[in-house]
């Protein structure tokens, strides 16, 4: 039976839990000894909403009936369970009714909206959407009276928890509220249902579920040991940093700013980039220890480190860590809980001993070794990421993925031909711009990093302002040798500015033109039906811009969440953004591949960064064949050539 014939169950839960969920994750929270299921809302395919009130489920035969109703549905393989951020519900039967859920049983709204362009978060997409029935408002507050500890006090006799018996009108609300977001999963479901998940996709959804649930070990005594030497860092320094200054808080930004007046400097802020200006100007030896000081002690360097102390399970290992389709636009993951996206890159020598010293909270040693013990903390923080006794990591990357993929949908032979010859694509670049050999790790090698810059900065549309942002300014070149170098490499791949131009071209026209597709080579498809502008990829799957439209000036705009703000607001883009949305897409689906082939393949992958698969294989395991099975054809992508690159390390690090 198909899941298009197959009955659905709609579900939405309330929890109580003493753990605090934003810092440790769902997995972390069910495992508290108070956890427990407070509400279960159920509807069968389009029907109406049932609550079962868990609090009476032995002293009422009715709530016991539906419960017993419920338990058959989420039993039966036949029936696809349908939830919001799925899971959560299925963690949370698998701890309260030891009822393992096979994520290939569930569907998942927030990935359904996701994958159509819209905000993840129920309430945002059931706005986007314009419901008629739209989340409860009061609903965060009530979570808050009823799923969380309260504090003792005298008014509420001193209970540290409220129960339904506490407040039966706010019961009475929240029994409504869950309700209501089975309603609303109901709406989205039925209104997104013309564009569902690919069977592919559901794949790759179902195999992310697992690696999230078998998470990554921590080493625990080094995070630990890392924050314990920070603070012991921060104490010493402040108290220095006190004595110098003579401030009751020398770390507050006003009272340092009013310090550095009575000496003769002033300035608007005291962020890094201010206080590195300031140490270059100043004179005085005073002056310049408390700018070194506030340089040290502004530096974060075990926030991080927390969080994987605080998410880390009995088993110490934290779970959750991917959010799959987390950037709508391109269906790249997201970091949750320690953000694996922005890990701090290593540098350090002799890495391994220098984990040791922090082990053993050698202060002194650290101070001794190195200018900044904060930026050492900061550096080992990925090393705390370690592989369980008897195994290894198997690290493994694509090597220049996104250069190799806009290469091949624009068909920039020369560029194809470099990958084809196993050659470097950075070097070549480099010495196409400098007109010298650039060879890495050899003649002309630190030229090598300014072709990267260049291909990162100017294979989707930008110019000097996208160098600077890649950080060129600070390799010396100036604006002028900025321009030059845009104009070189847009003259030496010609196919690639045309690219951006007819792909703004086609998406122009699928917008004046609905129903009607226009196709950009194999590169991709635009069409426009009634809620969107979409785009098919090579692997069949489809990008969507929700609302698109063309602007007064004749922009390509539609409606997206702001990244920064999480507000859906009008956003603008043009050929070299989609061009990036496409390239990066076609890169993730890229790793896609390579992560369910390696799956099946028996590995145990326990997560994966940008365009790198961590793997957890036994000791003697080799990365070169975690790398083969990466870089094997893509059958939607004849001709492009895939490389993996890696390494086997007990401990995460960067090669």
């Amino acid at each position: 039976m198909t899941s298009s014939h197959k009955r659905r169950l709609f579900v939405d839960i309330e929890t109580f839990s003493s753990a605090d969920i934003s810092k440790c994750g769902a997995f972390k929270y069910m495992e508290a000894d108070d956890f427990e299921i407070l509400l279960i809302a159920y509807a069968w395919d389009d029907g109406p909403v049932h609550m079962v009130d868990m609090t009476k489920l032995h002293t009422d035969l009715a709530e016991f009936t539906k419960y017993q109703d419920f338990r058959a549905g989420l039993a039966d393989p036949n029936v696809v369970k349908v939830a919001h951020n799925s899971a959560f519900e299925r963690a949370a039967f698998a701890r309260a009714f030891d009822d393992y859920q096979p994520p290939e049983q569930w569907h998942d709204t927030m990935i359904l909206a996701a994958y159509n362009g819209l905000p993840m978060s129920l309430d945002a997409a059931g706005a986007a959407l314009q419901l008629t029935d739209q989340k409860i408002k009061e609903g965060t507050a009530l979570i808050s009276y009823f799923c969380k500890p309260c504090r003792p006090t005298i008014s509420n006799g001193g209970r540290t928890r409220n129960l339904p018996a506490h407040a039966p009108d706010k019961w009475a609300r929240f029994i409504e509220y869950c309700r209501r977001d089975v309603e609303v999963c109901q709406a989205i479901y039925k209104r997104l249902s013309r564009y569902p998940v690919t069977d592919f996709e559901r794949q790759v959804w179902a195999l992310d579920a697992r690696i999230n649930e078998r998470g990554v070990l921590v080493d625990m005594e080094l995070a630990q040991a890392a924050i314990d030497v920070d603070e012991a860092f921060k104490a010493e320094h402040t108290e220095e940093l006190t004595r110098l200054t003579g401030l009751g808080n020398p770390n507050s930004v006003s009272q340092l700013k009013g310090w550095l007046e009575t000496v003769g400097l002033s300035c608007e802020s005291l962020n890094k980039a201010t206080v590195s200006d300031l140490r270059k100007t100043a004179t005085n030896p005073t002056t310049r220890r408390v700018l070194e000081l506030r340089s040290l002690l502004g530096k974060t360097s075990t926030k991080k480190y927390e969080a994987m102390v605080n998410a880390a399970g009995a088993d110490n290992r934290v779970r959750g860590l991917l959010q799959y389709y987390g950037a709508g636009r391109t269906g790249r993951w997201a970091g949750r809980l320690v953000q694996l996206q922005n890990l701090p890159q290593n540098h350090l020598d002799e890495i391994a001993q220098v984990r040791e010293i922090v082990r053993a909270k050698d202060l002194d040693t650290l101070e001794l070794l190195y200018d900044s013990v904060p930026d050492v903390l900061s550096q080992l923080i990925r090393t705390a990421l370690v592989a369980k006794p008897g195994h290894t990591f198997l690290v493994c990357d694509y090597a220049a993925i996104e250069a190799r993929v806009i290469a091949y949908l624009a068909g920039e032979q020369w560029r194809m031909d470099v990958f084809a010859e196993g050659g470097d694509i950075y070097c070549s670049s480099a010495s196409q711009m400098f007109g010298v050999p650039v060879v890495k790790h050899g003649v002309n090698g630190h030229l090598r990093q300014k072709g990267k810059v260049a291909e990162l900065a100017c294979g989707y549309g930008g110019g000097v302002a996208a160098l600077k942002a890649f950080g060129a300014d600070k390799m010396g070149l100036s604006e002028e040798e900025m321009q030059n170098i845009v104009t070189q490499w847009r003259a030496a791949s010609p196919s690639i500015p045309k690219l951006w131009r007819d792909v703004e071209r086609a998406a122009k026209q699928a917008v004046k033109n609905p129903g009607k597709m226009f196709r950009v080579g194999s590169a991709a498809a635009y069409w426009k039906d009634a809620d969107a502008l979409r785009c098919r990829l090579p692997s069949g799957r489809v990008l969507t811009y929700w609302g698109a439209r063309l602007d007064n000036d004749g922009g390509l705009c539609f409606m997206g969440q702001n990244q920064q703000t999480r507000k859906w607001e009008k956003t603008s883009t043009w050929g070299g953004k989609l061009v990036e949305n496409i390239v990066q897409a076609v890169a993730r689906s890229c790793l896609a591949v390579a992560l369910v082939r390696l799956d099946e393949a028996g590995y145990d992958i326990v997560f994966h960064v940008h365009d790198e698969i961590i793997v957890e294989a036994p000791e003697g395991s080799h990365w070169q064949d975690v790398a083969e099975i990466m870089g094997e054809p893509i059958d939607w992508a004849p001709g492009l050539l895939l490389r993996g690159d890696g390494y086997s390390t007990p401990f995460y690090m960067k090669d």
